[in-house]
């Protein structure tokens, strides 16, 4: 019979004979490893605690084990569930007694062992009568192999086995409704909160805003939206900064949290993780889960849940951003966008032109001097797929300007202006206090960024205290004796170099900082413009992503844009205008 584990078990030759009851048992000394679980499904159930299996089993040892043995040791597995076999702590004590290490299992009962009526026949049946395995539980119903072998055979022990299945089971169909149901409210149920958020210490389903990484969440989508940053610039920023990614940072909160890929995580920040966060709705107070499941409840692989099946749930904490922001992030991340190699800030048309005929994106190049956009597919996969698309940045950013100068000049006649710069949202009208409150509203955008900044220079500074703290004591350590001389400077080297980085980040946020207070608290000077009299004199990213969705360059330098709203100088209903070279 074989079984798909993943461990290989050694079993002895068909020939071994299974253990025989000999007339003196205590002349044998067995190696003994006790074998204690905890399932996080047991509660807070004290008779099933960790301190408690070690007691009934050390007692057990001490005053009742029949014969005569050597204990090797715990085999602990806290949190985990009996019916996986990918224990840790299980899948140790069989490469230990493949090793000879022990040859006597004690545990408190069967459910410790096993929860999955299959595995439990393999293992009492086959793997330990063919190892010579002495396995033996201290509680209802009891087992002890060695001297009652025939005890396995009967009805008694498959019966328990059956029902500690079912058990398990029922369990399992308990909390998955359990957990539903708080999906369906809006709780977090996870074990970890996301970054950017810590659960209430009065409420373990609610998030809250965790002030130092809620800081950082922020200075993210600023930095992505405001200074045209790439995903690669952020991390590297980030890194510089000395700010923990989010693994670290929760370690560093005295957090028991692990990734999946422990060895590859270094502490820093990568795009990948910079990306996940600018998708993430959590940081809207959206509530998203359930997009993962396992297959059962004794097949704990994870397997993906279509998104029409997420439960989603609007409004169920405090947001860290607004919904303006975000969405506006969504917007610059559908974009096909390239940063700069040396500065890691986007071009002017980044991720805006593509070919009209494949509607692939351009791609950008310069020759002597004069900048021009491409058809990619023309130039780096066929000839015949598509044609030779191209123009000139200058020639373009000029067309632009004189189309936009005269879009908004015909909006601000239509009374539309506004509309158009809130992005289309046609209800709003033009108010005489609205360059007031375009001012109110650059101061507010400008104390929350001096306060993030403010708040993390606080954090890197109390960073660099705690690690002069540790090095000064190193050196007490070493000299009493506490560790060794190779210790200390291994360390002191390690506490060094670590305080270099943290002077280098205060640095950089000290200059950050006093740029942020030496800018002006007024709105974009070409946005009061704008909203003024409707004149424009120079092009921007921020307004060319307001206004504009995408450009298309066809033959003939023909130029096609698609508009973000409907264009008032074509129709109410249109949203492209084509304009030639």
């Amino acid at each position: 019979m074989s079984y798909p584990y993943p461990y290989p078990l050694t079993l002895p030759p068909a020939t071994r004979s299974p253990l025989i009851p000999s007339a003196s048992p205590a002349r044998r000394i067995w190696r003994v490893g006790a074998y204690i679980r905890l399932s996080r499904d047991d509660g807070n159930d004290e008779s099933l605690s960790v301190a408690n299996q070690k007691k009934i089993i050390s007692e057990y040892l001490e005053s009742a084990f029949p014969g005569e043995y050597l204990f090797a040791g715990n085999y602990i597995d806290d949190g985990q569930s009996g019916t996986d076999y990918e224990r840790p702590a299980f899948l140790q004590m069989l490469k230990d007694l493949d090793a000879g290490i022990i040859d006597c299992i004690v545990c408190k009962n069967l459910s410790r062992m096993f929860r999955n009526y299959a595995d439990q026949g393999y293992f009492l049946e086959k793997v330990f009568p063919q190892k010579g395995t002495r396995f033996i539980t201290i509680s209802e119903p009891r087992v002890d192999s060695f001297l009652h072998p025939e005890t396995i055979g009967g009805l008694e022990i498959p019966i328990n086995g059956l029902m500690n299945d079912r058990y398990a089971a029922k369990t399992s169909l308990d909390i998955r409704s359990t957990f539903a149901t708080k999906r369906r409210k809006g709780e977090f149920i996870g074990a970890f909160a996301p970054y950017g958020y810590q659960k209430s210490p009065d409420n373990k389903n609610l998030l809250i805003p965790d002030p130092e990484a809620a800081d950082t969440v922020q200075s993210i989508f600023r930095w992505f939206i405001d200074e045209g940053m790439s995903k690669n610039a952020i991390a590297r920023r980030l890194n510089q900064l000395g700010i923990p990614n989010p693994t670290a940072y929760k370690q560093r909160k005295g957090l028991h949290y692990h990734n999946s890929c422990p060895s590859k995580n270094d502490g820093l920040w990568s795009p990948g993780t910079i990306s996940a966060i600018l998708k993430n709705p959590v940081y809207i107070g959206t509530m998203v889960q359930g997009r993962q499941t396992v297959i059962s409840y004794k097949v704990h692989q994870k397997v993906t849940v279509p998104s029409e099946e997420w439960i989603v749930v609007p409004g169920s904490h405090e947001p860290i951003l607004s919904l303006d922001i975000f969405e506006q992030a969504q917007k610059l991340q559908k974009k096909h966008t390239r940063a700069t190699p040396k500065t890691g800030k986007l071009h002017l048309f980044s991720g805006l032109i593509r070919c009209g005929d494949c509607q692939k994106a351009m791609s950008r190049h310069s020759s002597k001097g004069i900048v021009y956009y491409q058809c990619r597919t023309y130039q780096e996969k066929s000839r015949k797929r598509c044609a030779k698309n191209t123009i000139r940045e200058d020639k373009l950013y000029c067309l632009l300007l004189s189309i936009i100068q005269t879009l908004l000049c015909t909006a601000r006649s239509a009374g539309q202006l506004e509309d158009i710069i809130q992005g289309g949202q046609q209800e709003r009208m033009m108010q005489d206090g609205q360059q007031e409150r375009m001012m109110q509203d650059g101061q507010q955008k400008l104390n929350l960024q001096l306060s993030c900044l403010d708040r993390l220079l606080k954090a890197r500074r109390r960073d660099l205290e705690r690690t002069f703290a540790i090095t000064d004591n190193l050196y007490a350590d070493w000299k009493n004796g506490d560790i060794t001389r190779e210790e200390y400077l291994r360390m002191k080297e390690k506490y060094s170099a670590q305080a270099s980085t943290l002077k280098t980040a205060i640095e950089s946020l000290q200059t950050e900082y006093q740029a942020a207070c030496e800018a002006e608290s007024a709105p974009d000077p070409q946005l009061a413009a704008i909203l003024q009299d409707g004149t424009i004199s120079q092009l921007n990213r921020g307004l060319l992503i307001t206004l504009l969705d995408h450009i298309c360059i066809y033959r003939n330098k023909e130029v096609e844009l698609w508009f973000a709203f409907a264009d008032p100088g074509v129709s109410s209903h249109s949203k492209k205008a084509k304009k030639g070279l």
